[in-house]
């Protein structure tokens, strides 16, 4: 099996997250390809950056090595909208004939199979992504119960906190409040070293970003394996 993953230009913690996770998997590889994206705010000049026409130049190259699903590693519908991948995703499957999802789509398919409506929200993005990420999850049913953002304008800029960083935070939501699951939304934080730990320890599903655009683009693909990133790859 190949797995297709459209990655941020300035992301350095999405391919060897996703190398970690398929180490023991042999039969399947990841490859990725990448287009500009270096800040995420609510601009306009930066959600030009995720413009359908680079994507699919990204995605046709992908296609080119045959690949079984393309997922859009990247969380940029959740904050410009869930419609918005979900017209992506029905774009890349015209141009190439491929099976494709997003983390955003793939995050709310792993909601919905595990029945999870009340959720803890981290990332590293500044406030008014946040509000954007927050008010788009209600908009699909599900509730914030609480949530931590660290005001990083990002991209690059996001890998630079550690996994203990992001770990004090996960605990930090689910002390809050009663959640039924932790989303830790950016492909580019470094949530998965310590996601399953958290989820043994804590409770609820821990939702790394990463292990969810896997996920998905298993899904995608027509498979599903059991991999290292917590209790989601136990769900069909």
């Amino acid at each position: 099996m190949r797995l297709g993953f459209l990655t941020p230009s300035s992301n350095t913690v999405l391919e060897p997250a996703i190398a970690a996770l398929l180490r023991d998997h042999p039969e399947m590889s990841a490859h990725f390809a990448r287009f500009r994206v270096l800040a995420i705010n609510l601009g306009a000049q930066a959600n030009r950056q995720f413009d359908t026409a680079p994507i699919l130049a990204a995605a046709e190259l992908l296609a080119d090595a045959k690949v079984d699903s393309i997922c859009w590693a990247g969380t940029s519908g959740s904050w410009l909208g869930f419609a918005q991948d979900e017209a992506l995703c029905a774009a890349i499957t015209e141009r190439t004939g491929i099976a494709a999802t997003t983390a955003t789509l793939a995050l709310r398919d792993a909601l919905l199979a595990a029945r999870a409506r009340r959720v803890a929200l981290v990332t590293p993005y500044l406030a008014e992504v946040q509000d954007a990420i927050v008010a788009n999850l209600a908009r699909e049913g599900f509730q914030v119960t609480a949530e931590r953002h660290l005001e990083d304008p990002g991209n690059y800029s996001f890998a630079l906190h550690t996994a203990a960083a992001v770990d004090a935070l996960v605990e930090d939501v689910v002390a809050e409040a009663p959640t039924d699951a932790v989303i830790i939304h950016c492909t580019n934080f470094r949530g998965l070293p310590g996601a399953p730990a958290l989820e043994a320890r804590l409770g609820p599903l821990v939702l790394d970003s990463v292990a969810v655009s896997v996920w998905g683009a298993l899904r995608s693909a027509g498979g599903m394996v059991e991999l290292p990133g917590g209790r989601i790859f136990r769900s069909r």
